[in-house]
């Protein structure tokens, strides 16, 4: 049903400062963007990530998949800031309490 908005549109940008890379992504992270925002995450070298998912809107399995290979291969250095949808999403697949997603 066409409930008369435009699509949202999804965006993945990193931000290198010294070892810490910054990447933003929103919009919806699904079966077609998730290896975008994980390629993004990995594309410069990096010691610690933060990724920033507040502006995302629909996070799927084929995100979540990305999301915890991501946090493997930096285990102990990533953070998630995530939006309240990424947030439930994580809670219901039992990802809720790990170290590197943002309580606040």
């Amino acid at each position: 049903m066409d409930q008369g908005g435009a699509p949202p549109v999804f965006s993945a940008s990193a931000e290198i400062d010294g070892e810490h890379l910054h990447v933003v992504v929103t919009g919806e992270v699904d079966m077609a963007t998730a290896d975008t925002m994980l390629q993004t995450a990995l594309r410069e070298p990096a010691r610690r990530i933060t990724l920033d998912l507040r502006a995302v809107t629909f996070f799927d399995s084929a995100a979540i998949h990305a999301l915890v290979r991501l946090a493997q291969g930096f285990s102990g250095t990533l953070t998630v800031l995530p939006s309240r949808q990424v947030r439930r999403v994580l809670e219901i697949s039992g990802l809720g309490d790990q170290s590197w997603l943002d309580p606040v």
